[in-house]
């Protein structure tokens, strides 16, 4: 099972992915005692036996931590160092992302004593200038340093110091080195800790440049105030003794931000400050120049860190591949969003790029585009129902898309009388034009057999036609979504039927067995025929094949039948069509069915956007 890359991360639907590789190698008769033989060591070239060794040893270490997984703890450590080089670089909310600290695979009956020494070792600093913190997972699911450990706790093994904080069976322990530096950065004894003491980290916010980074932390008395420490703050950040500076506490981001002002005249611990807790600070601005500012403040820039997101756009007549990437905000409005992708497309009008959801279901476009400022955000362009998608289409409109809202688009299908070809064409015309009006456009595009042809649309579904429109009937109204359009000339036999005269539906069809019975399968192009009421269904054959260009050897296999509620009715030669196909109930129910075999080549279902794509075969060439 692969999680599906469309849908977001929080989501449990997941798509099965299959995938065969079948490979059929051919030798040389000749060749079959050299290939087909035993093969010894001396045979296998020196590279291959270092890196076959290789891995095989990597096999075995592997099997052997596994088999000694349980004797074992891995322990994390953290400090100021990390929180340094990771906030606002890797992580924006809260202190550190613990899969980049320096990690230790260590006994767990190692006395935790000993293992100081071995983290004396890696960071350089000795063991009487250490202290370590446990982490704790909070109910508002931050992590933060929470305690010390104590003398007597220290004193034991460090399976026994995981457990203080992690009853999980293998759980990780995660640590907070605290540490100071003197002056010339060398180690230096750190200050006792007493009962109202409390341990505060600090995040410094510039919101001219929307960067965030650590300044350090404190020890602060739980009934001082913040006003007692503004001096030592503006000196961690740089700033003069006296700057004005607003202060937050971070208190949560998941699922939502919360960030709230901190009053400096209150004391900490009416404010609910504890140990491990984060306090972010930056400059006081003045109205003006908060307004001109996309992320003013602490909790502004927060809520839009917490909603930003990678979005991957591709073209929508590829569907499958990634043009680019963009890093945008899920509160990014709808001029914001196609801004940027018209920046990084180079159009310089961004009212010509047209967007698209994702089906996260299918993992393809939706059948229609965001029409222009159409949602708020970009938010609302990607969510589909309950699931929210990661992926946008896009199109370079021709025309601003406002403009191309107020016309309608038709694809319309016509058979080019200079080749037979049948050719799309693209008809775009104010929304409140009518059939009469595609016609004529229609005409100045197409190839007619002469100049004065008469011409009329269809509407087309799985090889049936389901109507033919009234010229003086709106486009508004047309769906060619899911139905074919298809403009025709109308033959001259049908211009001046009379009261003998009828006009009948004519479709190519199969016989398919489908669970013991015989099924109806239409295929082709449907098409309609004048008949007389005296005509013969030999004559109307006859017809018929000049018609369609039907070689006589293959015409003679074709079978004819009157078709009604899926049933077929074979007929002669002698059958008088018009008493037979005498329509009630409507129309494309009952028709002349032309029963052979489906010649016509197969075409791509690649434009097909409900039908799963299947996977190419993978193919090796020597």
């Amino acid at each position: 099972m692969q999680a599906n890359p469309g849908i977001n991360n929080t989501t449990h639907f997941k798509f099965t992915k299959h995938s065969n590789a079948y490979m059929l190698v051919y030798i040389r008769e000749s060749d079959k005692d050299k290939i087909m033989c035993q093969v010894e060591e001396k045979d296998i070239a020196e590279h291959l036996r270092e890196r076959l060794k290789r891995e095989q040893e990597e096999k075995e270490q592997k099997k052997k931590e596994k088999a000694e997984a349980h004797l074992y703890s891995i322990v994390k450590v953290a400090c100021d160092e990390d929180f340094n080089w990771q906030i606002g670089k890797h992580v924006f909310f809260d202190l550190v992302d613990h899969d980049k600290v320096r990690s230790f695979r260590v006994q767990k009956l190692m006395p935790f004593n000993i293992f100081k020494e071995e983290v004396a070792k890696e960071f350089g600093i000795p063991v009487q200038f250490q202290r370590f913190w446990l982490w704790a997972k909070r109910q508002n699911h931050t992590y933060r340093p929470s305690r010390p450990l104590t003398h007597f706790e220290e004193a034991q093994t460090v399976g026994h110091v995981r457990d203080l904080c992690n009853k999980v069976q293998n759980a990780e322990l995660k640590l907070f080195l605290e540490l100071e530096l003197g002056p010339d950065l060398r180690p230096i004894t750190l200050p006792d800790r007493v009962k109202d003491d409390i341990l505060l980290f600090f995040k410094l916010y510039d919101p001219e440049k929307e960067e965030l980074r650590y300044v350090g932390r404190l020890f602060v008395k739980d009934v001082g105030k913040p006003i007692d420490i503004l001096t030592k703050l503006n000196e961690m950040a740089g700033y003069a003794p006296d700057e004005d500076i607003e202060i937050y506490e971070e208190i949560k981001f998941d699922p939502s931000v919360m960030c709230e002002h901190i009053n400096k005249m209150s004391t900490f611990k009416s404010s609910q400050l504890e140990d491990g807790d984060i306090v972010c600070f930056q400059k006081s601005l003045p109205a003006e120049v908060s307004q001109r500012l996309r992320c003013p403040n602490v909790p502004s820039f927060f809520e839009y860190r917490h909603n930003l997101q990678v979005i991957h756009f591709r073209p929508l007549d590829k569907p499958k591949e990634d043009a680019f990437c963009l890093q945008l905000s899920k509160l990014d409005t709808y001029d914001e969003v196609v801004e940027r992708a018209a920046q990084q497309l180079g159009v310089d009008d961004p009212s010509k790029i047209r967007l698209t959801s994702n089906n996260s279901y299918s993992q393809q476009p939706k059948p229609h585009p965001i029409k222009y400022r159409g949602v708020d955000n970009l938010l609302d362009m990607l969510l589909h129902y309950n699931q929210t998608s990661d992926i946008l289409y896009y199109e370079v409109l021709d025309m601003p898309l406002p403009e191309l809202q107020g016309l309608r688009t038709l694809k319309v299908a016509f058979r080019n009388a200079a080749n037979n070809e049948m050719d799309i064409h693209n008809i775009r015309l104010p929304k409140e034009s009518t059939v009469s009006d595609v016609l004529d456009d229609v005409r100045m595009k197409a190839k007619l057999s002469h100049p004065e042809a008469e011409l009329r649309l269809l509407e087309v579904f799985t090889h049936r036609i389901y109507k033919i429109f009234s010229s003086s009937e709106k486009i508004e109204s047309i769906n060619d979504n899911y139905w074919t359009l298809r403009a025709e000339e109308i033959p001259e036999e049908e211009k001046n039927l009379g009261p003998h005269d009828c006009l009948i539906h004519v479709y190519h069809f199969m016989n398919e067995e489908n669970q013991n019975q015989m099924k109806i399968q239409n295929f082709g192009d449907p098409f309609l025929l004048a008949i007389h009421e005296d005509e013969t269904l030999a004559h109307i054959k006859t017809r018929l094949q000049k018609r369609l260009l039907v070689p006589d050897e293959e015409f003679s296999k074709w079978k004819f039948a009157s078709v009604s509620q899926g049933r077929a009715e074979y007929l002669e030669d002698s059958d008088i069509l018009f008493a037979r196909l005498q329509r009630s109930g409507v129309a494309w129910e009952q028709y002349l069915g032309l029963e052979h075999i489906d010649n016509t080549p197969k075409r791509s279902t690649a434009a097909n956007q409900y039908r799963p794509p299947y996977e190419k075969a993978v193919k090796i060439y020597n």
